[in-house]
């Protein structure tokens, strides 16, 4: 969550309405189909998450944005600090799929900042 904070504020501090979806992953993806119709209102999604990364693949297939993906470090058993989220999301065949560093919020925000602001 203090990954995706700093997404938000970074955001918000630029000017953008950020809506905030926490608890919306891949294990419990009822949670992320009902949130759908807000999601797809966005014109930028940013994607926080962990574990395997699956979740920036799952949504750059469900919208047509541009998806912004920040691997975390926070995870259990073959995480790596944050590495297996990352490949994962490096090898995303979800078109629309953009990669920032590991706990980078600061970029994704920045950058939704800036793909917000485009023409």
């Amino acid at each position: 969550m203090p990954v995706a904070e700093e997404a938000a504020i970074t955001a918000e501090l630029l000017g953008n309405k950020v809506l905030r979806i926490y608890d919306a992953g891949v294990a419990g993806i009822h949670r992320l189909v009902d949130k759908l119709p807000e999601i797809r209102k966005c014109r930028v999604v940013v994607v926080i998450a962990g574990m395997e990364g699956a979740l920036a693949s799952v949504v750059g297939g469900l919208v047509d944005k541009p998806v912004i993906a920040v691997p975390t470090s926070v995870g259990y058993g073959a995480n790596f600090g944050g590495i297996s989220a990352l490949l994962a999301m490096l090898t995303s065949c979800s078109t629309g799929v953009t990669v920032v560093n590991i706990d980078n919020g600061f970029g994704a925000g920045f950058s939704a900042s800036m793909i917000n602001k485009m023409e």
